[in-house]
């Protein structure tokens, strides 16, 4: 079995890549991916192919999807807050690009194609746990081409009998995920600034609440989908159900690290959704086998990485 990953050199990308080797009947990976976010190290160590390049490329979808059962489709700008700076790149990459790589598996004929869809597309509704048949409200560039970016996976399945399988990823954290840029997520930013003693940066209060994926979990539902080949003509949740706000995170890693963490209060980010919580159910039924890791074990491994590592210090990889 072929699996292309797009965005494969990037923090989940290159996890289910690891994920992938692990498992019978995967005889080949190759990665699509233009460098932009992802980094060449992460892969260092395995056998997948890197196709270097942009999803937007016809023509390099057109070879990489030669032979393949299933497409993981990962590639995305994301981060709300550099959509507002910049929202008609994320629409290309995320609406446009995901609009050829279904186009691409259609050509190749009978490719299952997974892709990366977000929590974020709920918008600020008050409703706890958030259920797939809530109401999508996007209050942010971002949120609005991921609504796209599983919409035309949806269409692509009901218009042509493509099998696809549209996932709304919470906030997925673990190793590999980079802390060194403008825009990094809340937990490698947390743990950059304690490794370089420094404030935790906190947007808010810091009582805003997520619902935090360890990436091992993540790369099991991904895996569990191409052994298989499950689809689905609705968007599926995938986290499990946990309310965990920012300053809960800031406790827990005060007793991993056994330190005080002081906190930097900063102006609320535009974009930003104040609470969140999935509902599982639905995950659940589709992959019962599923053991999702505790905040607790999945945050002293990123710990464990982070002190291994040490990402903060270089820039330009991980």
């Amino acid at each position: 079995m072929k699996v292309l990953i797009t965005g494969g050199e990037g923090f989940i990308g290159a996890n289910l890549v690891r994920k992938l080797e692990t498992m019978a009947g995967i005889a080949e990976i190759v990665v699509i991916d233009d460098l932009s976010f992802g980094f060449r190290e992460n892969l260092d160590g395995t056998s997948a192919t890197l196709l270097e390049g942009s999803i937007l490329d016809d023509e390099l979808l057109r070879q990489a999807t030669a032979g393949a059962s299933s497409i993981v489709h990962l590639a995305a700008r994301s981060s709300v807050p550099r959509s507002v700076a910049e929202p008609m790149a994320a629409h290309e990459v995320n609406a446009t690009g995901t609009a050829l790589v279904l186009e691409a598996a259609r050509r190749a004929g009978d490719v299952q194609v997974i892709v990366a869809s977000s929590s974020s597309v709920y918008g600020s509704t008050d409703v706890l746990p958030k259920h797939e048949g809530l109401a999508t409200r996007p209050i942010s560039p971002y949120a609005a081409s991921k609504l796209a970016t599983e919409s035309y996976a949806l269409a692509w399945g009901h218009s042509y009998g493509l099998p696809v399988l549209a996932l709304r990823l919470f906030n997925v954290f673990g190793p590999l995920q980079p802390p060194a840029h403008t825009y990094a997520a809340v937990i490698p930013a947390f743990l950059a600034a304690a490794c370089s003693d420094r404030p935790l940066p906190v947007h808010g209060d810091g009582t805003q609440c997520r619902d935090f994926t360890f990436v091992g979990s993540v790369v099991d539902v991904l895996g569990q989908a191409i052994t298989h080949r499950v689809s689905l003509p609705d968007p599926v949740n995938l986290a499990f159900g946990t309310r965990v706000t920012l300053l809960e995170v800031v406790a827990e890693l005060e007793h991993i690290l056994e330190r005080r963490l002081p906190v930097d209060h900063m102006p609320t980010r535009v974009g930003d959704v104040r609470r969140s919580q999935a509902d599982s159910r639905l995950l659940l039924e589709l992959f019962p086998d599923l053991e999702p890791t505790e905040l607790a074990d999945g945050l002293r491994a990123t710990v464990e990485w982070f002190e291994r590592a040490r990402p903060w210090e270089h820039p330009g990889s991980v």
